[in-house]
């Protein structure tokens, strides 16, 4: 377990690439179990392989804060064929990165998270044509809106590449945002990894956009050049693969948070 565990989160616990390179370039192992289920733990639910609950390299219990969330993980495992193959586990390997890099540095992780405030993806933009600036104003400036509106975190456009410092009050109004447990900041780490905006990822975490609304914001310039020149075959299905990533935290995430408060 404790191999296959290693396999499954890469040289980073809390970069869903990387542990997919890592888990192409290990041989498969063998299927060991005959069922995967769920069990009641102290702090949450136990994932457990023909009864006994999985662990971590460093034999921490991987307990799951709820009954959904362990349903969903356990039925990754349950869907294994003759060889475990990693790569159909996103919603594993996540928990097995809280569990492992994240319950005991929830600050320092946030932390990692909140640089990418200093060179966030909606930051940098087009200047043309006209077509690709008016798509990254519909899908970005909302987002920028919210944040400047309701975090008071006001931040600085550019046009292009070139990299500009961003305030020190917007960044931290805008971490301040972050929200405070290990599952939903590692969660949003992930999704800010694959995006590349972790303004996405808060607005999502506060129910500014919804999961469709940021896919399609983290891949404006992308679909803008697929509209125009006809799709990539080969960056269509790495996107595929991250979008099964994106879901899977965006599963976490959906588990963990309180529910939106909604208006009358």
């Amino acid at each position: 377990m404790r191999e296959l565990f290693d396999e499954m989160a890469g040289k980073s616990p809390l970069d869903p690439q990387e542990a997919v390179r890592q888990a192409t370039r290990t041989p498969r192992r063998k299927r060991f179990y005959k069922e995967a289920g769920v069990a009641e733990a102290e702090g949450g639910f136990a994932v457990t392989l023909d009864g006994k609950p999985i662990r971590t390299p460093s034999k921490r219990q991987v307990i799951v804060p709820s009954r959904a969330l362990a349903e969903a993980v356990a039925a990754e495992w349950a869907a294994q064929g003759e060889t475990i193959n990693p790569m159909t586990m996103p919603l594993t390997r996540i928990a097995n990165s809280v569990i492992e890099g994240v319950v005991d540095r929830v600050d320092l992780v946030t932390d990692d998270l909140a640089k990418y405030l200093q060179s966030d993806l909606l930051f940098y933009r087009a200047g043309h044509p006209e077509g690709l600036v008016a798509s990254e104003a519909a899908h970005w400036d909302p987002v920028l809106f919210w944040a400047a509106e309701t975090l008071g975190a006001h931040f600085i456009l550019s046009e292009g590449v070139m990299h500009v410092t961003q305030p020190d009050e917007a960044v931290r109004a805008a971490r301040a945002a972050l929200p405070g447990d290990a599952w939903s900041v590692a969660a949003l780490h992930v999704i800010t990894t694959l995006t590349g905006s972790a303004l996405l990822a808060l607005a999502l975490a506060h129910g500014v956009r919804d999961a469709d609304q940021v896919w399609a914001a983290a891949y404006v310039d992308e679909d803008w050049n697929a509209g125009k020149w006809g799709v990539d075959e080969e960056a269509a299905a790495r996107r595929a693969a991250r979008l099964k990533d994106f879901q899977a935290a965006v599963a976490v995430l959906d588990a963990v948070r309180p529910p939106v408060a909604k208006g009358p």
